[in-house]
């Protein structure tokens, strides 16, 4: 597998594993063994970055990336979040809470050390110096090695940085939401801060082995997001179709297509698409040996620019949280 830099010198895998989905967000839960046997295969095929957060379950993808992870530790990095108040509707960056969360997330994660901790969502009641300061503090007692944040804007990310340097954003970016380019990427690059888009594959939707006629089980969060109603996935079908015929002249899929294009775009950005298959998980790392050329590239930019993609990517309350 391929390395890449995140800020301050963070070598990782090209591509990442996003471990979210093995406890919750895409229907039932599956089986424990067989995910903490999925990481591993993980680890063995050259994946070295691997991501949760405490909300994930809540709780429980901590303790099953950490189980998974425990017998190669030395192997991988380690990302984990902290910011949402767990039981309510809202968000806790209170440098007393960080401290709490980081203390918990260790013994969670059976590691003494977390490799990149990020602030899950920002939070306006607490000035960013305030989060940026006691991150610094837990790095400076060896408990964090770096210090991430998620979905926040150019000028908090700059505040933020300008007290504690920041390693990675992790934020939504993809083929069909594409706003980090023109909102975050020029300060990412002036300041050395790596980029880890979650969802690259669109939820799956990318991947084309979703359509208009596709059902979500009760407990799928798809069910509920408005990109994702049957009539934005009839609509949206257009852009999977202009994938799917790139993929074929290239000999491949349009996953690898799609994360493929990630990497094409920027030498530090690192995506962490997840999945609880393994050939899926290998059909993922492949995107990492498709070589697209500038013709392909310009292509792809074409047929993006006959597509109007369809449908809010969240609920109107959840996208308030985004941006700040």
């Amino acid at each position: 597998m391929q390395k890449r830099i995140l800020g301050n010198g963070l070598e990782v895998s090209a591509i990442g594993f996003g471990a979210m989905g093995m406890s919750q967000g895409y229907g039932s839960s599956p089986d424990r063994p067989e995910m903490i046997a999925l990481l591993r295969q993980a680890v063995e095929r050259g994946v070295t970055l691997f991501d949760t957060a405490e909300v994930y379950g809540p709780y429980v993808n901590e303790e099953l990336v950490g189980e998974a992870l425990e017998p190669v530790r030395d192997q991988v990095v380690i990302a984990t979040k902290f910011g949402f108040a767990i039981g309510s509707d809202g968000v806790d960056s209170r440098p007393s809470h960080i401290r709490e969360v980081a203390e918990a997330s260790l013994r969670r994660l059976r590691t003494d050390t977390i490799d990149l901790f990020y602030q899950h969502r920002v939070d306006p009641s607490v000035p960013i110096e305030d989060v940026a300061g006691a991150v610094g503090e837990l790095i400076a007692e060896g408990k964090v090695r770096h210090f991430g944040m998620s979905e926040a804007s150019a000028a908090t990310i700059r505040r933020a940085h300008a007290v504690q340097p920041v390693t990675a954003l992790q934020s939504e970016y993809s083929l069909w939401w594409r706003r980090p380019e023109v909102e975050v990427f020029d300060t990412l690059e002036e300041l050395g801060i790596g980029f880890v888009p979650f969802s690259p594959l669109g939820r799956g939707f990318l991947t084309g082995k979703i359509d208009a006629s596709t059902s979500f089980d009760a407990s799928d969060m798809r069910q509920s997001l408005p990109r994702f109603s049957a009539e934005a996935r009839d609509a949206n079908q257009a852009l999977v179709d202009q994938v799917g015929a790139i993929a074929a002249g290239k000999g491949a899929t349009p996953a690898q297509i799609a994360l493929a294009w990630l990497l094409a775009q920027k030498p530090w950005i690192v995506p962490i698409p997840g999945t609880r298959r393994l050939e899926r998980l290998e059909e993922n790392l492949g995107g990492a040996d498709v070589e697209l050329t500038q013709g392909d590239l310009a292509e792809i930019e074409a047929a993006l620019a006959k597509v109007a993609v369809v449908g809010d990517r969240y609920t109107e309350s959840a996208e308030r949280k985004t941006n700040l």
